[in-house]
């Protein structure tokens, strides 16, 4: 068990440090001799390097971790699934040790081998965790055969944020969003995978996430038709706050939730928050251990911190997201009923490859039906 290595090297590490001492006091050199800084030991590289979401790794997080273990941390911030992909395969970034992503990138990067299995007995928070997030067996994506490679952090439902001044009712569908009333006044989230998901939602289709080639290509063309509403596309939540604000948009899919939802109030923007009634995607990111890294046991410990109460609690208030330590606050109200957990894809290329073509601006016609 990794946690008994652990005590068993500190003992040692206590032991030479006694003897140490008892040479010093002995030798007659002693008293002028100037200790020298204490070294890392080689089994404790002095860098972690995390890959995450904005609000994943705070600074006072970080520096906390930085003098609780004595060592430095890197963050590298990440705005969408293909950029946290692209930053996995670039060879001009120096090996991550620990990342954060979605139950559905978890799996693409397992099967593709970029993982590490966890001891979860060396995440010892974990037992602070609500029992549905602890029972990681039943949550699609984090298990492989006797493999477990994620651990849950945090989660928010994917809804319709509205103007309250510009909408007066709730809107009950994502299809609000092709309202050619809010022509202009639309914002949508940069990415290939959820807008293809909710929009197959929005078309009625069972499982959004396995579309076949027809549905495919159904659903291109009404993210073709939806770019008529659009003010633009975003990808952080903080530079969709700021064009809500400054373009009085009406509706944005909010992809980050209740994180957008709160920084919104906090400008001082009256919004709403809707879940369609053909159901909302809903994600639920995870920390992971890159396979390969060099700080193992550092990033056991990132995790660990990760799941420490004081960090969920700031994590909701400075975040406005849900952290596993507390109850889900929509499954209170109901609305758990009407969430649909993002799931890996039939094909992410084939997403990806006509997304550039939608964002582009395509037109209508060179998408066949």
């Amino acid at each position: 068990m990794r946690g008994k290595d652990r005590i068993s090297r500190r003992w040692a590490s206590y032991a030479i440090a006694r003897v140490t001492v008892v040479a010093l006091l002995l030798c007659p050199f002693a008293m002028g001799a100037r200790a020298e800084p204490a070294k890392p030991a080689a089994s404790r590289p002095a860098v972690l390097r995390v890959l995450a979401w904005p609000g994943y790794a705070d600074d006072d997080w970080v520096e906390a971790f930085e003098q609780r273990y004595h060592v430095k941390v890197e963050i590298t911030f990440v705005d969408s699934d293909e950029a946290l992909w692209a930053r996995m395969h670039s060879a001009a970034s120096a090996p991550f040790d620990v990342i954060a992503a979605n139950t559905a990138e978890i799996e693409r990067y397992a099967r593709a081998g970029l993982l590490a299995p966890l001891d979860l007995s060396s995440i010892p928070n974990r037992a602070r965790q609500q029992r549905y997030f602890r029972h990681l067996e039943g949550i699609p994506g984090l298990v492989a055969g006797h493999d477990v490679y994620a651990v849950p952090f945090t989660y928010s439902s994917m809804g319709l944020i509205y103007d309250r001044k510009q909408v007066s009712a709730a809107p009950h569908s994502m299809r609000a969003l092709w309202d050619p009333r809010y022509r202009g006044k639309v914002l949508d989230f940069n990415s290939a995978q959820h807008n293809f998901s909710f929009a197959a939602l929005a078309l009625g289709y069972s499982d959004p996430f396995r579309l076949s080639p027809k549905q495919m290509r159904t659903v291109a063309r009404e993210l073709v038709r939806l770019r008529r509403n659009l003010l633009t596309y975003y990808t952080l939540p903080e530079e969709a706050t700021a064009l809500f604000v400054q373009h009085r948009i009406a509706l944005m899919f909010g992809n980050y939730g209740t994180q957008q939802v709160e920084l919104l109030r906090r400008a001082g923007v009256d919004v709403g928050y809707a879940i369609p009634d053909e159901g909302a995607l809903a994600w639920l990111d995870c920390w992971a251990i890159v396979k390969g890294g060099g700080n193992q046991a550092l990033a056991y410990d990132w995790i660990n911190q990760m799941l420490e109460p004081q960090i969920g609690a700031q994590l909701t208030q400075r975040e406005g997201l849900a952290n596993t330590l507390l109850p889900e606050p929509e499954k209170a109200s109901g609305a758990a009923d009407h969430l649909v957990w993002i799931e890996r894809v039939e094909s992410p290329d084939e997403r990806e490859a006509l997304w550039k073509r939608i964002e582009a601006g395509d037109r209508l016609r060179s998408f066949p039906k």
